[in-house]
């Protein structure tokens, strides 16, 4: 009588084993997707005043321009994302980065601003569509112990695309002009997609929800694997058929969806607030030029410089004590920003860079601890949704800065009331991590026997 099949659980299999070739693979080339998600989005910035020179105007008609690319976002995010979870995260990163790759290359040839501001927006759903997913099936490959460290080193490719687009348009507009930044922005990406196609593998929790063969992708983690191995999923028999997000506000999940969007929200809201209007509060108390740059750059350096330590902080003590702590400091280092204008430069200087590291730095690990708090098959959907609603205050936050400027609040009053929701966050944090503690252990500390290996 032949034997049975072997049978394995995920995530256990892959949190079992060390770290190889496969998921460097899939770090690597979901990294590169999300530092040209990131090129393609802060690139207009940089073409803007040329564009609207050439075409013939006002600064202002461009903000259309900016605003259609994150409703194309908030549409991939809330609409598109979750169809990885009928299509499979793989196939949605390929199609999302030819689709804004292609678009992109075409919006070179936009011959008005009306044709423009549609091209950006359908690219924004591209960008929107994508991201998500790069998430998850990092997260997914990633062993717990440094699935936060993964999800924040791929993000990291996001700020650096933002870096990368300034001094791509430094080099190449004066010389080429506006239209070469598109080129690049589509051209690079499209040859990445060769690639993608090759080289990224597919979720195995998606492959064996569809009954499809995941043992073949799990055995590239470990050669010993039968190519006839039964793959389950770790409480996949509680979720059954349903759809994500229909589950995302189900009774169990709906408080803890409905209080990482409050997150989100807070975080973003900051975070826009600052890039919007730090360079118009420098200039207005009569900084150079070359503070204002430095200044706004450093918030952009502190959240790439903070992934590196909360990464690895949330992998060890749990994402929840760890984002919790980084908003409490943020917290702190907002509110003595607001004084910080009147002090010496240095000290403005590296008030400013620790304020990025926690509100930027914070935008990265907020989503890392989207992709803990929820399991694998909800993981998209939930980490897209909160993208998306987050983005409420991303264009809510320099509304409400603006108003307080109209009304002459001093800095120091300015920035002490930001501080609030910043506090707001910490403790938000902390409760859906004990919350979401209850049901695992993926937010909170791991135990030395959660460390140990457990045979499949």
């Amino acid at each position: 009588m032949p034997d049975a099949p072997r049978t394995v659980y995920l995530p256990r299999f892959i949190d079992d084993r060390p770290i190889g070739r496969l998921q460097y693979t899939v770090l690597a080339l979901c990294g590169l997707v999300m530092f040209l998600d990131g090129f393609d989005t802060q690139a207009i910035s940089y073409m803007a005043p040329s564009i609207a020179r050439e075409w013939g105007l006002s600064p202002s008609a461009m903000g259309p321009v900016f605003s259609s690319a994150l409703v194309g976002l908030m549409i991939g995010y809330l609409v598109l994302s979750p169809l990885a979870d009928r299509f499979g995260h793989r196939a949605m990163i390929i199609t999302a980065t030819a689709s804004f790759s292609v678009l992109t290359v075409l919006t070179t040839f936009a011959p008005s601003v009306e044709i423009l501001l549609a091209a950006r927006l359908l690219t924004g759903i591209g960008l929107g569509a994508a991201a998500p997913s790069a998430i998850a099936l990092t997260s997914e490959f990633a062993p717990r112990r440094r699935r936060a460290t993964f999800v924040l080193v791929i993000y990291c490719g996001f700020s650096l695309g933002f870096v990368a687009a300034g001094a791509a348009a430094g080099t190449l507009m004066p010389v080429l002009g506006w239209r070469s930044l598109f080129l690049v922005g589509g051209i690079v990406p499209l040859a990445l997609v060769p690639l993608l196609w090759r080289l990224l593998p597919e979720s195995p929790a998606y492959l064996a929800r569809r009954g499809r063969p995941a043992a073949q992708v799990l055995r590239r983690l470990d050669r010993s694997l039968p190519t006839d191995a039964v793959v389950h999923i770790a409480g996949q028999e509680d979720s059954g058929a349903r759809i994500p997000l229909v589950r995302l506000f189900e009774r169990r999940w709906l408080l803890g969806t409905l209080l990482l969007w409050l997150v989100f929200a807070i975080n973003l809201a900051e975070f826009y607030a600052l890039q919007s209007w730090l360079p118009t509060i420098l200039d207005d108390l009569g900084h150079p030029t070359s503070t204002v740059v430095t200044a706004t750059t450093l918030t952009t350096v502190g959240g790439i410089a903070a992934a590196l330590i909360t990464g690895p902080a949330m992998d060890r003590f749990g994402a929840g004590p760890t984002l919790g702590i980084l908003y409490l400091v943020g917290a702190a280092f907002v509110g003595v920003l607001g004084v910080a204008f009147g002090a010496s430069l240095w000290l403005l200087l590296c008030v400013t860079f620790m304020v990025g590291c926690c509100v930027s730095g914070g935008q990265k690990s907020v989503i890392a601890f989207a992709s803990l708090f929820y399991p694998p098959d909800m993981r998209s959907t939930g980490v897209a949704w909160a993208l998306g609603i987050g983005r409420i205050g991303g264009i809510l936050g320099p509304i409400v800065v603006g108003f307080a400027v109209a009304a002459d609040w001093s800095t120091a009053q300015l920035f002490g009331a930001l501080a609030i929701p910043m506090l707001v966050a910490a403790v938000t944090v902390i409760a859906l991590a004990r919350r979401r503690y209850r049901d695992g252990p993926a937010l909170g500390p791991e135990s030395r026997r959660s460390r140990v290996a457990v045979q499949d």
